[in-house]
């Protein structure tokens, strides 16, 4: 990877305090440093490998090669009487990233995502009835425009929900849908927007790389790409520039609030670029289930099964945490200039969420409100994270529907009345089922 500087011994007493400083005392067991080889170390700005048996400084890296090294970590001695490494077998870092069918790997990594997918595969069959409804209406519906190409890249495509009837230009409201950062789609969007459609407005639900083939980055850059295209092209499918509007879930409410925040700081700049969209042109921010501080939530995902090493890859390494963090952004001495330039912002969380707990939408409203940004957070109790997106609308009108649709329709008081009179939303999935599901749930 770099050449080396020589080829003197250097695994002394020195190099292995030096070390231990680095990594921790936690790290050091009897006349051995225990150190993570991957396979480099990193050690006062140096990085040092194993060249043979032996530790040899290599020259500086950049950042960016730091987080291109290999993803096996070994577990490696440095005996300090003999200066010899002693090498122990590798362990994979991400169970979906090896083919180890070993029962070692199924206790050490595998058990955790073992037990998710089969409680996704219970969770999917119990609430079947639904999805066989909502996917009829996806693939079949003549107001259901999929597959909608918005950029260049293959995953830039939407799909769009159209109402039946378009007598005036309707509301637009544009879904970033979640997904872990891994599995999103923008068909994940297909009941709300129908659901939303149901009431005169219009729903966009974007897709957008997922990890590995994109990193966060990439992400929030697709989801830009089809709020431009939304922005351009929703009036000749009835939509009404002048009532856009930003919905995120889960991981989609991270990411569209990263662009919202990152193209607010963009609109500021006197001599900046000019922008294909602005903040300011939404009539508001809806965040449902969204993590805004990633530096909080990191052990939280690794204990959940989302292991630091794969999600450091996704957010493109720890030193990128904190750009990626909307709630860092906000409160920098940057952005406080520039929060005029939000729209009003709604977050939706469930008290029982254990996939991103509650207090990560309290803990980010309060960060909006010191920076006078119009803020209003609406917290269910005893909802978890999939209740608000799945569960509750499968069982029929639900409550998070009606507090959407009064922002939504905030400034149409026919709509209002329109909504107070339209059929309620029917149930999909027997009672029993939804309530089972709700139990094996692995989100």
């Amino acid at each position: 990877m770099c050449d080396s500087l020589g080829s003197e011994i250097v695994a002394d007493e020195a190099v292995a305090v030096a070390v231990e400083e680095t990594l921790g005392s936690s790290h050091a067991c009897s006349d051995s440093l225990k150190v993570s080889y991957c396979p480099a170390l990193f050690v006062e700005n140096k990085k040092w490998a194993r060249d043979g048996d032996f530790l040899e400084p290599l020259l500086a890296v950049s950042d960016q090669e730091q987080r291109l090294m290999p993803d096996v970590e070994q577990s490696v001695y440095i005996d300090l009487e003999s200066q010899t490494w002693i090498k122990e077998d590798p362990v994979p870092l991400v169970a979906t990233e090896t083919h180890s069918s070993t029962f070692f790997f199924c206790l050490r990594i595998g058990w955790r995502w073992i037990v998710i997918i089969l409680g996704l595969a219970l969770y999917g069959l119990l609430l079947l009835p639904g999805f066989v409804q909502v996917g009829y209406n996806y693939y079949c519906s003549k107001s259901v425009h999929r597959n909608i190409i918005c950029g260049d890249n293959w995953r830039n495509r939407l799909d769009l929900y159209l109402p039946e009837k378009i007598d005036k230009p309707k509301p637009v409201v544009i879904f970033v849908p979640g997904g872990a950062w891994i599995i999103g789609h923008r068909a994940w969007g297909s009941l709300l927007g129908q659901q939303l459609a149901a009431h005169d407005i219009i729903v966009a639900s974007l897709d957008y790389r997922n990890f590995p083939q994109g990193t966060a980055g990439d992400m929030i850059s697709d989801i830009c790409t089809g709020i431009t295209y939304v922005h351009n092209n929703i009036t000749s499918f009835g939509g009404d520039p002048d009532k856009l509007f930003l919905i995120g879930q889960s991981a989609g409410a991270h990411l569209s609030t990263c662009a919202l925040v990152w193209q607010a700081v963009k609109e500021s700049e006197e001599d900046g670029p000019v922008l294909p969209w602005k903040p300011s042109q939404f009539k508001a921010f809806m965040g449902i289930s969204g993590g805004y501080n990633l530096p909080k939530l990191i052990d939280h995902f690794d204990q959940r099964g989302l292991y630091k090493s794969l999600f450091l890859r996704i957010m493109e390494g720890k030193d990128s945490l904190l750009h990626f963090s909307p709630e860092a952004v906000v409160l920098s001495s940057v952005f406080r200039q520039v929060a005029t330039q939000l729209p009003p912002i709604t977050l939706f969380h469930g008290t029982a969420d254990h996939s991103i707990p509650c207090d990560a939408s309290v803990t980010f409203a309060e960060s909006l409100q010191s920076i006078g940004v119009d803020v209003n957070t609406h917290l269910y109790n005893d909802k978890t994270h999939t209740d608000l997106i799945l569960q509750d609308p499968m069982r029929g009108n639900y409550e998070m529907l009606d507090d959407m649709l009064a922002v939504l329709h905030a400034d149409d008081e026919d709509a209002k009345q329109n909504d107070a009179t339209t059929t309620p939303c029917r149930r999909l999935v027997p009672l029993l089922l939804l309530n089972l599901a709700r139990k094996i749930s692995p989100f």
